[in-house]
């Protein structure tokens, strides 16, 4: 169990949103037994972010950070108890790590060495984030957690979700002294099996209910996306983002041309798309993206040495969910920027690397969310 808070943690507790101070999640509404295994709820601080996270699905359920007035706003969506996660009708993940395999499976079958597997459909005909359980529905244990620091550790299970193999993985959550957000992940395998994991926090810099992510302005270190059928399944083609609705290699508004005439757009209801990161090395640790909230000027950078960046703009929130401040998670509310291998990838010839974990290897995965807050702008 997480020790006390800290003194500084105790002092920023406080009544409501968007204040000058933090308002901690009492740790109680996670404190449960889910599966015959305990959940709970850990308080990570670094002096400017403050971020709540439950070992139930890896979840960041809270992350607070000041603006450039100085206001704290939780920049992440999420519920404000365990049972709403358990027992969810909307978005399913919210804060959540997901894998074994992240992204969609194109009709949950591929094959590895001539065998071929079929997992659980939940995306229509797709396997999406793992499939039924997947990463973000099962009780992580936790391994070691500090002020700045929690590790955690599971084993799917050979077989489960139609995955082949047990996949041991241990995963940290890191808040550094400058201010960046460090996700590692480490697996082994005992069989041959498919690994790709990612993060899945939908983050919105005003804070949680204040509206849309249509006026964040995005950056995306790509010149090319995977292209996608109806079904958001990659054709295994690359295609240039130039003169497209697809291009953010220079930084603008996100709604500019979200709802641009554009099958891609149309199929995916806004984006849900997949960016090919510009590096010379598959394995380079490497600037992926840049997202920034103008009025707050709340900003973050994400860097990876993934080969690909998955944006989705929330195309699918229905406003039945309630967050943590009272307020409907409404459609394009929130966002998530995803690093992972290319969607789909153990399907298509031209998709490499292929998301593939044999005996006797080591998978390894950082993700890096950098935040900062930019200088109010002065009158002229």
């Amino acid at each position: 169990m997480k020790k006390a808070l800290s003194i500084f943690a105790i002092a920023l507790l406080l009544v409501g949103c968007g204040k000058k101070e933090v308002k901690l999640i009492p740790t109680e509404n996670f404190t449960k037994e889910v599966d015959g295994k305990q959940v709970s709820l850990y308080t990570l601080h670094n002096g400017f972010l403050t971020m709540q996270v439950t070992n139930y699905g890896g979840r960041v359920v809270a992350l607070w950070m000041p603006d450039n007035r100085g206001n704290y706003e939780d920049i992440v969506l999420g519920y404000d108890h365990l049972d709403k996660y358990l027992n969810n009708n909307g978005e399913r993940y919210l804060g959540a790590v997901v894998g074994r395999c992240a992204n969609r499976i194109s009709n949950g079958r591929f094959a590895i060495k001539g065998t071929e597997y079929q997992l659980p459909k939940n995306d229509g005909e797709n396997t999406l984030h793992g499939g039924l359980i997947g990463a973000d529905k099962r009780v992580w244990e936790v391994v070691s957690t500090n002020d700045s620091v929690i590790k955690m550790h599971t084993v799917f299970a050979d077989g489960e979700d139609g995955f082949p193999g047990n996949l041991d993985v241990t995963m940290s959550y890191t808040l550094t002294r400058d201010n960046q957000f460090q996700i590692r992940y480490a697996a082994t395998t005992d069989s041959t099996t498919l690994c790709n994991f990612s993060h899945h926090s939908f983050f919105n810099l005003k804070g949680e209910g204040k509206g849309t992510i249509l006026d964040h302005e995005l950056q995306i270190n790509s010149r090319y996306m995977t292209t996608v059928d109806d079904q958001l399944i990659p054709d295994g083609k690359f295609s240039g983002v130039k003169n497209t609705p697809f291009d953010f290699r220079v930084k603008h508004r996100i709604g500019e041309n979200i709802d641009a005439d554009d099958e891609q757009l149309k199929n995916a209801k806004g984006y849900d798309h997949n960016w090919i990161m510009d590096k010379t090395d598959p394995k380079q640790y490497a600037w992926n993206a840049t997202l920034t909230e103008p009025v707050s000027g709340r900003e973050m950078q994400v860097w990876s040495d993934q080969v690909g960046l998955q944006f989705y703009s929330g195309n699918f929130f229905d406003g039945k969910g309630i967050g943590k401040c009272g307020k409907a998670l409404n459609f394009r509310e929130g966002l998530a920027l995803e690093t992972q291998y290319f969607p789909d990838a153990i399907n298509h010839d031209a998709l490499a690397p292929k998301p593939i974990l044999r005996p006797g290897k080591d998978y390894h995965q950082l993700c890096i969310y950098k935040f900062a807050v930019l200088p109010k702008e002065k009158k002229k």
